[in-house]
């Protein structure tokens, strides 16, 4: 119990399909639980194994509170359904400790941490603040490197040497560096297959991804059904229907990524206004990027078909 509400904690493992959730935002600019709620109950419904938050939870452009508020409030909807993991990288080794704390003590069953976005860090400078990071709590804590839109890239170096000190439970990794692909299997064959990778791509990558090892997933909310339905299908070696659900994954993600993040938070937000999660697709300002009418509309035709596979 956390500070008057019940917080159940989860032994299930970290592995399968984690989305990462989207901060709803109300008209008036401030988080909106309701639609919160919805959402994660929406995920696991369709049979997410746990969530998080991370890039596209806007975390970075939230309130010190709201970041803060937002890790009460995911593991208390979440109540036990699946792991919850808290998104606490900061500029400063000081500030990630707090939110790490602070996540600990909200009932979050793991942490995902990017390094500072502000500098270019040297490898002992990037050892010493993961290490920091690390120690400040009990819970599992994923290395992100998520320098594919924001950030430096880690040295591998960093990773191999995180995962020899803290051992295989305590680090698990998210690398989004690219290319992702053989990124990932750098850091397998580096580590003699005992890492622990999630893969970051949204799904575009996915395919390729499972088939060097991953042990799970981070994609948003917007095609997580569909997602779930690939991430199973390769469980049982049904690559036929994988592909025929990916493909319209491929194309709606490769539409978000041509305006970086903030081409993947409008897409996103739209689609889940779409489905009924959200009431409003609004972003944190400022963003540089406005989804255009050509744009939604080949995104309702690609939405379209994916839905129409997943209920064939």
């Amino acid at each position: 119990r956390q500070r008057g509400r019940l917080v159940m904690q989860t032994n299930k493992p970290l592995a399968g399909v984690f989305p990462i959730v989207h901060t709803p935002f109300t008209d008036n600019d401030v988080i909106d639980e309701a639609s919160l709620r919805r959402q994660l109950d929406w995920a696991f419904d369709i049979g997410a194994d746990g969530c998080g938050t991370g890039m596209v939870s806007e975390i970075l452009r939230l309130t010190t509170c709201e970041r803060t508020r937002l890790a009460h409030l995911i593991p208390e909807i979440v109540a036990g359904r699946g792991p919850v993991f808290a998104s606490v990288g900061a500029e400063s080794t000081a500030q990630a400790i707090i939110y790490a704390r602070e996540a600990e003590s909200a009932g979050n069953d793991a942490l995902m941490a990017i390094p500072p976005t502000l500098t270019d860090l040297p490898k002992q400078a990037h050892l010493d603040y993961f290490s920091a990071v690390a120690e400040a709590t009990a819970l599992p804590l994923i290395i992100q490197d998520a320098s594919a839109y924001v950030g430096q890239a880690i040295p591998l170096e960093v990773l191999v040497k995180l995962l020899e000190k803290f051992g295989p439970d305590k680090i698990l990794f998210k690398p989004e560096a690219e290319p992702l692909g053989p990124n990932l299997s750098a850091l397998r064959d580096a580590t003699n297959f005992q890492a622990k990778i999630f893969e970051g791509s949204g799904g575009i990558m996915l395919i390729d991804s499972f088939r060097r090892g991953i042990t799970g997933t981070m994609p948003g909310m917007d095609l997580l059904d569909g997602i779930i339905e690939v991430w199973h299908a390769l469980q049982a070696d049904n690559h036929e229907r994988a592909y025929e659900v990916y493909f319209p994954i491929c194309a709606l993600i490769a539409l978000q990524m041509q305006a970086g993040l903030d081409g993947l938070l409008a897409i996103e937000k739209y689609l889940l206004v779409k489905r009924g999660l959200f009431t409003t697709a609004k972003r944190r300002k400022p963003h540089k990027w406005e989804l255009d009418k050509e744009t939604q509309a080949e995104t309702d035709r690609l939405f379209a078909m994916l839905q129409g596979y997943l209920s064939a």
